[in-house]
């Protein structure tokens, strides 16, 4: 039977102050150190990082009461009041949670309470609202939009729920093509049990080794396959949900008139209104054949036009992104290539996968090459592919050397793409030069539709002094851009609380209202993960 191309041996624990696995992480390379002044100034580099023994947390507020209610839903072994792992589950993998992490004493969640199976989540969360505890969901740990925050709002504690046992392949119909997985369950660990039957799933955010389904599903997530596979909520075809007033399992027919459908009420709600413990997916047989190429235009504008031709023309490439002038001069997106200029203009990366994929990349080829770009070959695009996982490992190596390193992404129409990204390129060029720091960004499209791309910047800044209290206002200034030049505040890094302000320009405040009233029905006593997404009360 085929192995998924994508699947590899399951990392250890992540590293609780970092990304991944430590044993993966590579210094930055000798030319990328020599550059870095010339390019950000004199660099302060930060002081060394505390042992996670050596962090201070306070003891769990739990009360006996409230540790003997949780006890006798999973049993004493379910409930973890340790440092090490309440610390291990103190948030996600910003840039800002990283930098929290420095700090000698730390907030951290009063225990990681771990469940077998939906009925013990289930009987968690209403548990939970009964004796006034905070529930966050934790599924790998990966947010990047502040989602995994201990915060206890009103409560006098909060808790982790690790659903990581909530793990595995429950159903697959192979005749329909549809798979049921523990929402748990981890990137690597679903492809590896599908391609034991054929299939794959084929969603692959950079977060790919340590996210979960459940994860990819609350997030709204969309992999850097999303061309050719469509984004993760577009593959969900059905869930189940724990909340503290009541269960649901949404998505009997493939296609339905009754009424609004409440799958998408729960994809992209950040374990607000309920906790997902099982999700059903579309699948597809393993491909056959993946073809790779590279492509180089005379700049940034070109490629963008091509990449619209392509989308309007009807091919459908796996994978087609494309990096700007500075992003494809330093080769960022590419680990331990930084240094190495590719080309002059902006760059391209095209997959192909599938039967056809032979056709596809000829129909593509023709229109790129129609629009002004040309093939460099494959070396490039196996490059970026090898290694697309590996981007988070950099930013760890840059905050270490003292460069202030952070990603943010949007999304518009290909009328207003050259707008959005000229403006939030000054926001973020006048934020950090307001706080007398330089800065270095580069921006890519990693998504395409037919109506529009999305556009993901990552930045780089000398910033002397505290980095997250120079970053607050960029941010804020930057959100504010993002939403005066048409942009969505979030493409695929969900709202979290980090992007929480910004909701009622996306949605308005009847949306807004329509969200809290939701939360008001299925979580009245506001535990679920207090302030991601909407307030938890009027």
């Amino acid at each position: 039977m085929k192995q998924s191309r994508e699947t590899t041996p399951d990392d250890p624990q992540m590293l609780w102050n970092g990304w991944g696995d430590p044993a993966r992480a590579t210094g930055l390379p000798l030319a990328v150190r020599a550059l870095l002044p010339a390019l950000l100034g004199r660099l302060q580099r930060p002081d060394a990082a505390p042992e996670l023994a050596d962090v201070a947390v306070e003891p769990s507020r739990l009360s006996p009461e409230q540790r003997v209610a949780l006890d006798g839903i999973v049993g004493p072994g379910g409930v973890d009041v340790t440092a090490e792992a309440r610390l291990r589950h103190a948030g996600g993998r910003s840039t800002p949670d990283l930098l929290r992490r420095r700090a000698r004493a730390q907030r951290v969640p009063d225990a990681v309470v771990r469940p077998a199976d939906h009925p013990e989540v289930a009987r968690l969360v209403a548990e939970a609202a009964n004796i006034g505890i905070a529930v966050v969901p934790f599924g790998g740990g990966t947010s990047v939009v502040g989602g995994l925050d201990p915060e206890r709002g009103v409560h006098s504690a909060v808790i982790a729920l690790d659903l990581a046992s909530l793990s595995g392949l429950i159903a697959l119909d192979p005749v329909s093509r549809e798979a049921t997985l523990g929402a748990g369950t981890r990137g690597p660990e679903a492809e590896r049990l599908l391609a034991a039957h054929g299939f794959e799933l084929g969603h692959y955010p950079q977060s790919f080794r340590y996210a979960s389904i459940g994860g990819f599903a609350a997030a709204r997530s969309s992999g850097q396959n999303s061309a050719g596979y469509g984004r993760f909520d577009a593959m969900v075809t059905g869930l189940r949900v724990a909340t503290p007033t009541g269960e649901l399992t949404l998505g009997r027919a493939p296609g339905s008139a009754a009424g609004p459908d409440l799958i998408r009420v729960f994809l992209g709600s950040e374990g607000a209104f309920g906790v997902i413990t099982e999700v059903r997916v579309r699948v597809h047989p393993i491909p056959a054949e993946r073809i790779v190429e590279s492509w180089t235009f005379p700049d940034f504008t070109t490629g963008v036009e091509a990449l619209r031709r392509v989308v309007h023309g009807g091919a459908q490439p796996t994978v087609i992104r494309l990096s700007d002038e500075v992003e494809t001069g330093v080769s960022l997106a590419q680990v331990g290539k930084i240094g190495r200029v590719l080309a002059r203009g902006a760059s391209a990366v095209t997959v192909f996968e599938g039967e056809d994929s032979d056709v596809q990349r000829e129909r593509t080829a023709a229109v790129l090459s129609a629009a002004g770009g040309t093939s460099s070959g494959r070396t490039a695009a196996q490059e970026w592919l090898d290694g697309r996982f590996d981007g988070p490992y950099l930013r760890d190596s840059l905050l270490a050397a003292g460069v202030f390193c952070e990603t943010l992404e949007t999304a518009t129409t290909w009328a207003n793409l050259h707008r959005l990204r000229d403006a939030v390129t000054a926001a973020l060029r006048e934020g950090f030069a307001a706080a007398g720091a330089k800065s270095f960004i580069m921006c890519h499209i990693s998504h395409v539709y037919p109506t529009g791309a999305s556009l993901y910047f990552t930045v780089l800044a000398g910033v002397r002094g505290d980095q997250l209290a120079v970053w607050e206002p960029v941010k804020r200034r930057v959100g504010d851009t993002i939403m005066s030049a048409g942009g969505t505040i979030t493409h695929h890094h969900a709202v979290g609380r980090d992007h929480a302000p910004w909701l009622v320009d996306e949605i308005g405040e009847t949306g807004v209202r329509i969200l809290r009233a939701i939360k008001r029905e299925l979580d009245p006593s506001g535990v679920l993960n207090p302030g991601v997404l909407v307030a938890d009360r009027d």
